[in-house]
């Protein structure tokens, strides 16, 4: 059996009455991308912190390759981290930059400048490495940062939101180039983030935090299409959360259920019902909303649960109007019973 890059076993980190990280257990496997998504304040930070040796756990234990982390300090840790905010030295070089952590180790010159040509051609960064931080764009300086934590040959690279300073258009490039980096080398990731976009398009798994604990644990595609919890449910992506009484239109069994929007159809009341295997009812159109490829429009039904349903655009000419009559469908398999108190 392979052993996990890291473990985490019953760990716990109060700051005074706050539970930070409140009996935590997960494991990722070597050469894993692995992601802990979570709102600000839910743990996910803490977990990487306690992983890089920066916080000490309360209680628990904490194993990286299956060395008990115990009392290591950051330096003697088989890890390193990438930080959202750059932390490079605007009086160096980029090269200098790279290989500052090697410098600090005794690593000789020319070795140093090996290694980081080499971490800085990783990161398409080649012929830049006599440039300062001042002279890049944030793109290019993250693509430094990264290099300069790949530069020791960690075998667990963790990253602390690190596309998080970064406008929408550069991010997404850099999260196809930090997972296809990955891929090459074959590495461990672990990474923290708030964007569940972010989160499910790079890992293989990811954790979702929710106040110090995990809620769920899984592939994307299984966190995004079966949530456990209200609080996964509508954290990760966007449902429709129904419980009490209201919830048995849907499932007669469940406190609470989750629909994905886009599992639903819509139609104007009198329309050709879809396939055999839909349930249906009927309500009103309330509100819409235009989001380029798609629109969203929240029905409300007669018994008065507020449904959203996105449509793609692929026909404008069928486009409902607010206050139109319409009915709703959707397949019993679509509709996920949840745990847990809704949010």
């Amino acid at each position: 059996m392979t052993t996990p890059a890291v473990e985490f076993l019953g760990v716990g980190r109060h700051f005074g009455t706050v539970r930070a990280v409140d009996d935590v257990s997960f494991e990722v496997a070597a050469g894993e991308f692995f992601s802990m998504l979570g709102p600000s304040g839910s743990g996910k930070t803490t977990c990487l912190r306690m992983i890089a040796g920066f916080e000490a756990p309360d209680f628990g234990d904490i194993r990286v390759h299956g060395r008990d982390m115990g009392g290591v300090p950051p330096y003697e840790r088989d890890v390193n981290t990438v930080f959202q905010d750059y932390a490079l030295f605007p009086h160096m070089s980029v090269a200098d930059n790279v290989a500052y952590g090697l410098m600090v180790k005794g690593v000789d010159r020319e070795t140093r400048r090996r290694r980081a040509l080499e971490s800085l051609a990783m990161v398409k960064l080649d012929g830049m490495q006599a440039r300062r931080p001042a002279q890049l764009s944030g793109g290019q300086r993250q693509r430094v940062a990264l290099a300069r934590a790949l530069v020791k040959q960690p075998r667990v690279l963790l990253l602390d939101e690190p596309l998080g300073a970064l406008d929408l258009k550069l991010r997404e490039q850099m999260q196809v180039e930090l997972k296809a980096l990955q891929r090459q080398l074959g590495i461990t990731f672990v990474y923290v983030t708030h964007d569940q976009a972010e989160a499910l398009s790079m890992s293989d798994r990811l954790a979702v935090f929710n106040h110090g604990r995990v809620e769920q644990i899984g592939s994307p595609e299984a966190v995004y299409e079966n949530p456990e919890t209200a609080f996964v449910a509508g954290f990760v992506g966007v449902s429709n959360i129904v419980d009490g009484a209201r919830a048995a239109r849907f499932d007669t069994v469940a406190d609470a259920i989750a629909i994905r929007p886009e599992k639903l159809l819509v139609e104007p009341r009198g329309a050709i019902r879809p396939a055999d295997g839909y349930q249906a009812a009927d309500g009103i159109v309330a509100e819409i909303q235009y989001h380029g490829s798609s629109t969203r429009y929240q029905v409300t039904l007669d018994d008065g649960v507020a449904l959203n349903v996105t449509v793609p655009n692929r026909d404008l000419s069928r486009r409902l109007v607010a206050d139109q009559r319409v009915t709703v469908y959707w397949r019993p398999e679509d509709v996920h019973r949840l745990r847990g108190a809704t949010p």
